[in-house]
């Protein structure tokens, strides 16, 4: 099981991130924007960077869903990988047999 507090820091990163996801969005098009003279670029820059840091998506680390475990993630399940082995035996995941050959 994960510590509770980074299990906590991750959600308060993800909410963070839903908050100023138009904000940064528009700025980072104002950036690009081959259009857009140099100050402008310099003062959506200089606001982009005045932004949280955690309001970043790609500071989000996936965890999984039962026990916060980082490592070892499945994304399409969800799931840390013996979280995963553990419901694959109990048969609570459609579709997903343990391989014998």
């Amino acid at each position: 099981m994960a510590k509770v507090s980074m299990v906590e820091r991750e959600k308060r990163r993800t909410k963070l991130a839903e908050r100023f996801e138009k904000k940064r969005a528009e700025l980072k098009r104002i950036v690009a924007d081959p259009e857009a003279d140099y100050e402008e670029k310099q003062a959506a820059m200089h606001r982009l960077n005045k932004l949280p840091r955690d309001s970043s998506p790609v500071r989000g680390r996936n965890r999984c869903r039962v026990s916060g475990r980082p490592r070892g993630y499945y994304r399409k399940f969800g799931l840390a990988r013996n979280k995963l082995r553990e419901a694959a035996m109990r048969g609570d995941v459609p579709g997903l047999r343990k391989a014998s050959w």
